[in-house]
């Protein structure tokens, strides 16, 4: 039984990450003017949404309970990026440094559940491609951040 309370903390605590996903994601698609890249974030709310249930589905098959909130340190940095938006007028390239450094948290989280030797079986595939698609959209950030200081 310890071994699915651990297992079920490991993915209580990685859902907070994912939660401050979703709300640094739509906070982007409301504050940017770019309709391609409001329609990028809007698709990653989708799919950290759906990362919840299923994280939120392996937490309480594994005797724990659903996790709805986030991290301290994300409201802390959302905060500071909601003055830093003000200050930048909410330019593209400074919404987009806001999402890489937040993507960059959210791999730090899956990297940290992924070394947890409770994770096994069909929760550890399921934050392995979590995490897989996490690395893919730091990519696809940095690649719109390249697009976006060139223009």
């Amino acid at each position: 039984m310890a071994e699915n309370s651990k297992l079920a903390d490991t993915l209580n605590e990685l859902t907070l990450f994912v939660n401050d996903r979703i709300e640094g994601y739509q906070t982007a698609a409301h504050e940017t003017k770019d309709p391609q890249n409001q329609a990028y974030y809007q698709q990653l709310v989708a799919q950290s949404e759906q990362f919840v249930r299923d994280l939120n589905d392996f937490a309480q098959a594994a005797g724990g309970d659903a996790e709805s909130s986030t991290t301290l340190k994300g409201k802390f940095y959302r905060g500071f990026m909601d003055a830093k938006a003000l200050v930048t007028n909410r330019s593209e390239a400074s919404i987009l440094d806001s999402n890489i450094y937040g993507e960059e948290w959210a791999i730090k989280a899956y990297t940290e559940a992924l070394e947890s030797a409770e994770l096994t079986g069909a929760a550890r595939q399921a934050v392995e491609r979590q995490h897989q698609a996490s690395q893919a959209t730091l990519r696809k950030l940095q690649q719109l951040k390249g697009v976006a200081s060139v223009s």
